[in-house]
């Protein structure tokens, strides 16, 4: 595949607590461009995340993505890096950096602030 984009969602380092140490990941994105369908990648990654200060979290994961489209299929090099920091009890921030290893290679940065109401 010529290039792929992972989206990923980095907001599950704000919601959800985290536990320092390794992991396991394995995760779909299934892409289309209004009713057309574009491709599917399967994300098979090991990662390891972790804290730092009392306000916070990060992570970076790498290993496997198999993308398909309807003509063929291809295994691709892919890994995540990122991070959160809780400013108050309502408000974090966050950042994630993500790429896949094809033909091309394909990235996304992704950011934003979360608030709770």
């Amino acid at each position: 595949m010529k290039s792929f984009i992972a989206l990923t969602a980095a907001t599950g380092l704000i919601t959800s607590p985290v536990m320092a140490g390794p992991y396991a990941n394995v995760e779909t994105n299934t892409n289309r461009v209004g009713d057309e369908y574009q491709s599917t990648a399967i994300e098979k990654h090991v990662g390891y995340e972790g804290t730092f200060g009392e306000k916070g979290a990060y992570f970076v994961q790498g290993g496997l993505t198999t993308i398909s489209t309807e003509e063929d299929a291809s295994v691709e090099v892919s890994g995540k890096a990122g991070a959160a920091y809780t400013i108050n009890e309502r408000t974090a921030v966050y950042g994630e950096y993500s790429f896949v290893n094809g033909d091309e290679i394909g990235s996304t940065i992704k950011t934003g602030v979360k608030y709770s109401f």
